[in-house]
């Protein structure tokens, strides 16, 4: 067993998001299991860039409203207690609305080259305010 205290929060960069949004890591992708973990913070209107996950992504939504969208155009409205499955390889990306914090939990797991995770460009004002008018 191996009892972790507590991680520093801490800011995520910004060229792979639009707004402010916060870390703290609650596991690391390491060998045998590569399970990446962590706790995000999305401020109103945060969100991330479009990426994709070697292996897929899971996002449990601990706390507010947000947002999950794809490259089809698909919107999923999320909230607290519900959970976001994103196959592998799917572009996608997820945040807060204009008007609610959203806390999440992502888990990926990592391929040889670490979390697995590509990251692509940013979600532009234009598609976000769609997502925001059909979700």
């Amino acid at each position: 067993m191996e009892h972790i205290t507590s991680t520093p929060t801490m800011k995520v960069p910004a060229e792979r998001f639009t707004g402010d949004v916060y870390l703290n890591m609650i596991e690391a992708p390491t060998e045998p299991a590569r399970l990446a973990a962590g706790l995000v913070r999305f401020t109103p209107g945060a969100r991330t860039n479009w990426h994709s996950h070697a292996n897929g992504q899971v996002l449990y939504v601990t706390d507010g409203v947000g947002l999950v969208g794809t490259r089809d155009g698909s919107v999923v409205r999320i909230s607290a207690g519900e959970t976001v499955k994103c196959p592998a390889g799917e572009e996608h990306w997820h945040g807060a609305t204009d008007t609610t914090l959203m806390s999440h939990i992502a888990l990926v797991v990592g391929d040889d080259n670490g979390d697995g995770t590509v990251w692509l460009e940013p979600v532009t004002d234009e598609q976000y305010d769609a997502a925001l008018t059909n979700s």
